[in-house]
């Protein structure tokens, strides 16, 4: 099965071997092309693409060792993995090597191949791929993070060491020019559209949702312009000083692709693009509004959603200031992923499975509202003694382990020997 995923592997063989190198990769060789592998020389163990090393045999530990030296001047932070199979001591040769490589405080994983399923395999591969996009990834912040996140301002170098992305900050005068500058042609039939779909109107005006689509305008023409991955905006300051929202904004963006969140909150956008990587679904950045001890149950809510996430919508106003345009949003029921990063440093994180059991139109929330029941061992009482911050994202389905499992290989690993750290799961 081809999964489109772009990653090379370098085969690692002794010199000593009777058996042609050839020989014995041929089969392992077909697998990893058949999972969208290339075969890389090892003069080319630094592109930047995900990098395996397939152990075809016995002796190669130093070799390996050092072909990862190499490509660790360029991507420090790569754990190694290395593909082993049954015959000619790769395993042996696999198993040494990791020894070494934990010995020395790094870190790494086998993924070993037998002429059974291939889903390990693959699962490494994708978890591999979703890290190289964080390495490549770029972040806009309009304005600065809003004054209330005390917990969530990390500085900048922090996201790039451990996560990868790099952040740039954008001016909120330029969003606000833009706006003001925006195309009145372009908005109008963008609101025209959202309200076209909607199912009901409550408070917002035929004016306000041509102002709420400028801001669209705008911050869609900043991440194209600066070639942006994802965005996050200091959207109260168009509300104190435009009576304008951002909440249709940024439920477009996230609906065209883009990881968008509110506030100025970097923590969250950052959680965003990496559930967004990891699968390929938007993701809903929302405040636990309420929470429920004796069934570990909680609420969620927030202003805006994107609309590929939600059943049906209602065009409201924006709950706090009760100007603009906010969004009202009923979501289907089912499985959803809860996580929220935090420490100082973005080195802890909570993470949950749960059941969306219902939708809510509670007057004294933020509009879009959402019941999620969690599923054990996870407890809504976790985020009252060790508290992350404010916004939870959720996604949809059940990808809590593999969360959890990416999380251990690639940040947790980096950091344990950190005696301050603590996993939170």
């Amino acid at each position: 099965m081809n999964l489109s995923i772009e990653f090379g592997f370098v085969p690692v063989a002794s010199s000593i071997s009777s058996i042609s190198q050839e020989d014995i990769a041929r089969t392992i060789q077909n697998v990893l092309i058949a999972s969208g592998g290339l075969r890389l020389k090892n003069d080319e163990i630094n592109l930047n693409i995900p990098v395996v090393f397939l152990v075809l045999t016995g002796g190669t530990e130093q070799k390996i060792l050092d072909l990862y030296a190499e490509r660790k001047k360029v991507y420090k932070n790569e754990p190694l993995f290395l593909i082993a199979h049954s015959s000619n001591n790769s395993l042996p040769a696999s198993l040494e090597t990791l020894a070494k490589l934990q010995q020395d405080g790094d870190n790494g994983k086998i993924i070993y191949i037998n002429s059974g399923s291939n889903d390990e395999l693959n699962r490494y591969l994708k978890y591999m791929l979703v890290y190289h996009k964080l390495l490549n990834t770029r972040i806009g912040l309009i304005g600065e993070p809003s004054d209330w996140l005390a917990a969530s301002m990390p500085d900048f170098e922090v996201i790039k060491n451990l996560w990868g992305p790099e952040v740039d900050k954008i001016a909120i005068a330029e969003l606000i020019d833009k706006i003001k500058n925006a195309d009145e042609k372009e908005a109008a039939a963008n609101y025209k559209e959202l309200l076209n779909n909607a199912s009901a109107v409550k408070e917002p005006s035929e004016n306000e949702l041509m102002e709420a689509s400028k801001v669209y305008q705008a911050v869609r023409d900043i991440v194209k312009s600066h070639g942006f991955n994802a965005v996050t905006v200091r959207c109260f300051d168009l509300v104190i000083g435009m009576e304008n929202t951002g909440c249709f904004a940024l439920s477009k963006m996230n609906d065209d692709g883009i990881a968008a969140g509110c506030e100025g909150d970097l923590v969250s956008v950052l959680g965003m693009l990496w559930l967004n990587y990891f699968t390929g679904e938007p993701v809903w950045m929302a405040n636990p509004a309420q929470l429920n001890t004796k069934d570990d149950s909680l609420w969620l809510a927030h202003c805006t959603a994107p609309l590929s996430m939600v059943e049906r919508y209602k065009l409201r106003s924006h709950f706090e200031s009760g100007l603009g345009l906010g969004i009202q949003g009923h979501f289907p029921k089912g499985p959803v992923t809860l996580v929220r990063i935090g420490g100082k440093k973005l080195d802890k994180i909570w993470i949950a499975g749960g059941e969306l059991i219902e939708c809510g139109e509670d007057e004294n929330l933020c509009r879009t509202q959402a019941r999620i029941k969690l599923r054990k061992p996870a407890k809504v009482s976790d985020l009252l003694n060790e508290p992350l911050g404010n916004h939870m994202l959720m996604v949809k389905g059940n990808v809590a382990d593999e969360l959890k499992e990416w999380w251990d290989i690639f940040i947790n690993r980096k950091i344990n020997n950190d005696p301050n750290y603590q996993n939170v799961f």
